[in-house]
């Protein structure tokens, strides 16, 4: 039996990519700083304790050696260069990068998007051959391309596919994108206003269909990069449709055309001027990569564990980080505007 170690293994993806690769006949070791593990997991699954920063307990991990190590949590060039002096350990790897390392014609990408007209035009889709970010440390793109630069380097030394994953959601999300929709259900709020005509599309990936890649590329290894998204990338409307629909509840969405019209009012963690949608043919290509759901049908499982998990407390409080980052609930600014809107 072959064997694997994912990394990251107790988060959002990493409790799905193990399942998949225990359910394809790999032997799998779930390493997590808790080394901790998901109910879900058959209980041949080991866990182990691992500080991704400490290369001794790395080593420990790998042991004499290991079929195909799974990386949720790689950031960085010194990183890639953990890889690198593992390498004779490890046959083949699959990493978690991100598009956020891609670039535009004008080189603005997702670190530029706070400057005026800073948001990135794309082409739709974006194919992997788009031009990225310059490796440095300054920001999650640099930081993400970095690694990927490094990696790569490995050539023959150490196969790893790198997945550019689009915008991450399922259960256990430490961000979670679908929290803009579901916290204002549960405040009663039945209507809602969407800038950008609610046209905006942010391509996201479930991490059924990020497991689904994870698994056949363990049982196809190469160095390469590919795109990581679901089927379609649908509407920021047509998100808050679908989030209805899962909880039972009609609401009325107002739809402005262009940006917020005003601080806390139409903006969501999926808005944007532009589409950010991936290709995904090289996955199909060079892996058979095959669609395993759909947003809308992976979205019952993300939605009821939101809900379950905002029973003591709301969004705000369950993810402070998010809630610091976007204005998402300012209810009392929306109602104001809303009320001009009418006069």
């Amino acid at each position: 039996m072959k064997n694997a170690v994912v990394i990251g293994a107790t988060g959002q993806t990493g409790r799905a990519t193990v399942r998949a690769l225990v359910e394809d006949g790999w032997s799998v070791t779930a390493a997590s700083r808790s080394g901790g593990r998901d109910e879900r997991w058959p209980g041949d699954v080991r866990e182990a304790v691992l500080d991704r920063e400490d290369d001794a307990q790395l080593a420990g991990v790998l042991g004499d050696g290991v079929d195909l190590v799974v990386d949720m949590v790689a950031f960085t060039a010194a990183h890639a260069r953990q890889y690198a002096a593992f390498a004779n350990r490890i046959g083949s790897a699959v990493v978690l990068s991100s598009g956020a390392v891609y670039a535009d014609a004008q080189g603005r990408s997702f670190d530029t998007q706070s400057e005026p007209d800073g948001f990135p035009r794309y082409p739709v889709p974006i194919p992997e051959s788009q031009p990225t970010v310059a490796p440095g440390d300054a920001t999650y793109g640099t930081r993400k391309i970095a690694l990927e630069r490094g990696l790569l380097a490995l050539g023959d030394r150490l196969p790893v596919t790198l997945l550019r994953a689009g915008a991450i959601h399922g259960p256990y999300c430490r961000g979670p994108r679908e929290l803009y929709f579901v916290q204002r259900n549960l405040d009663g709020r039945r209507t809602r206003v969407l800038a950008h005509g609610g046209r905006s599309r942010f391509h996201p990936v479930g991490v059924r269909t990020l497991a689904e890649l994870v698994r056949l590329a363990a049982a196809s290894p190469g160095s390469r990069v590919l795109n990581a998204g679901d089927p379609e990338a649908p509407t920021v409307a047509e998100i808050g449709a679908s989030v209805d629909a899962v909880m039972g509840v009609e609401t009325e969405t107002v739809l402005v055309e262009g940006e917020p019209p005003e601080p806390g009012v139409g903006l969501t963690m999926w808005s944007s001027a532009h589409p950010v949608v991936y290709d995904m043919a090289a996955a199909e290509r060079e892996l058979g990569y095959r669609p395993v759901t759909t947003y809308a049908a992976s979205l019952e499982e993300t939605v009821h564990w939101l809900v379950d998990h905002l029973r003591e407390r709301d969004g705000r409080e369950a993810f402070p980080k998010l809630a610091a980052t976007y204005d998402l609930f300012n209810y009392r600014a929306e109602d104001a505007w809303l009320a001009r809107r009418e006069k």
